[in-house]
């Protein structure tokens, strides 16, 4: 059962009008890429302790009860064909294979009301929330202790001294390993010797893209020119649902040469994605623009597909399933959680084949990276 995701929702409206809301249909998550070999945990795993003392998830997954499952999004919510829609295609999963219930909230245009909607779905004898994003770490922090009953999944973010017992489990990402990748990728695809970066929102987290994305292009070619912006600067968060901005500042980079330009910008890399397209059209040199987060190549629309170099798979997705999966076989652990290469937490698309034959060099450098042979910076 799926509790329909809401545009935004405001302050005034009680919760018994939010959680009774008719429920709908989900959308059909995009099949997952093949090419980084991450595997589901096993449907089928065979620890649940049957003893007198078993949790509640226990008897609620030996009963035939669903586990309730909230999740929250971040600014721009399902269908930011991003970081949030990364975050859906694991719940969609989820529910294919667990017997759970399902409720999905998303915040107003500015965010401001993160924490009310996670207080609100705490209070609604829900099992496991995710707050999705950094920018629930106030919410998070304030939140979980008052909700001892309630295990969270704390995407993006960091609460201090949490331990196995603690009911917050922070899923992090080694974002800047994944960009080494196709900043790799896309050096070795340039033909101008100039590609660049845009990011939604200079704050350290979009830096950490950053950084992996210049030292992969760096170590192609150390002389590469890199064209660096970023769409807004906090407490402005609008960067990551402005795809105007972003098309305009794209469409700035390759008209001064770049000819390669990856986005850490959510909802604003479709101006990207858009710019490459009108860029190659109107000048008839071809460019390419890099994805994050999902395989872009699979959400963005058909026309826009052919100027999708890759995209750095971050996999939020797998961070969510296997915390379900955790969730419903009675096995949640609080703590910190790292998903990186060696994990294939994060990696990179070959949709489209555009990368197909730089596939055995980029590999070369991830079983460097995980060696411990090139160590990549998380900051510049």
């Amino acid at each position: 059962m799926r509790v329909p995701r809401w545009i935004s929702l405001l302050a005034a409206l009680s919760a018994a009008s939010l959680i009774l809301a008719a429920c709908g249909g989900a959308e059909e998550a995009p099949d997952e890429p093949d090419d980084t070999g991450t595997e589901a945990p096993d449907d089928d795993a065979d620890d649940t302790d049957d003893d007198a003392d078993d949790t509640d998830d226990d008897a609620a997954a030996d009963d035939g009860d669903p586990v309730r499952v909230g999740l929250v999004y971040d600014i721009g919510g399902r269908g930011d064909q991003s970081f949030n829609d990364a975050a859906a295609a694991g719940l969609d999963r989820a529910e294919e294979d667990f017997n759970i219930e399902a409720t999905e909230l998303e915040p107003a245009e500015g965010g401001e009301n993160r924490g009310e909607l996670l207080r609100l779905i705490s209070g609604e004898g829900v099992d496991l929330v995710f707050g999705v994003g950094f920018a629930f770490e106030e919410a998070m922090e304030s939140t979980a202790p008052d909700f001892p009953g309630v295990n969270y999944g704390f995407i993006d973010g960091f609460l201090p001294d949490l331990g196995p017992d603690s009911n917050v489990v922070a899923l992090g990402f080694a974002e800047h390993e994944g960009s080494f990748l196709v900043g790799a990728a896309a050096a070795l695809k340039s033909e101008t010797g100039r590609v660049g970066f845009i990011g939604g929102v200079e704050i350290p987290l979009i830096e950490r893209f950053e950084a992996g994305f210049v030292a992969g292009a760096r170590e192609i070619n150390p002389d590469i020119e890199i064209d660096i912006n970023y769409i807004s600067q906090p407490p402005d968060f609008s960067g990551f649902t402005d795809p105007a901005s972003g098309r305009e500042i794209a469409l700035g980079m390759y008209g001064n040469g770049a000819d390669v330009v990856y986005h850490a910008a959510g909802g604003s890399g479709l101006g990207l994605f858009e710019a490459a397209k009108e860029h190659s059209e109107s000048s008839g040199s071809k460019v390419w623009a890099i994805g994050v987060d999902s395989d872009q190549y699979l959400t963005a629309d058909e026309e826009l597909q052919e100027f999708i170099l890759t995209s750095m798979l971050k996999r939020v997705d797998v961070a969510v399933y296997e915390t379900i999966a955790a969730q419903v076989e009675g096995d949640f652990e609080g703590g910190y959680r790292t998903f990186d290469l060696s994990t294939d937490g994060v990696g990179y698309s070959t949709s489209g084949g555009f990368v197909d034959d730089i596939v055995d060099q980029l590999e070369e450098l991830k079983a460097a990276v995980i060696a411990g042979e090139i160590e990549v910076p998380d900051s510049n």
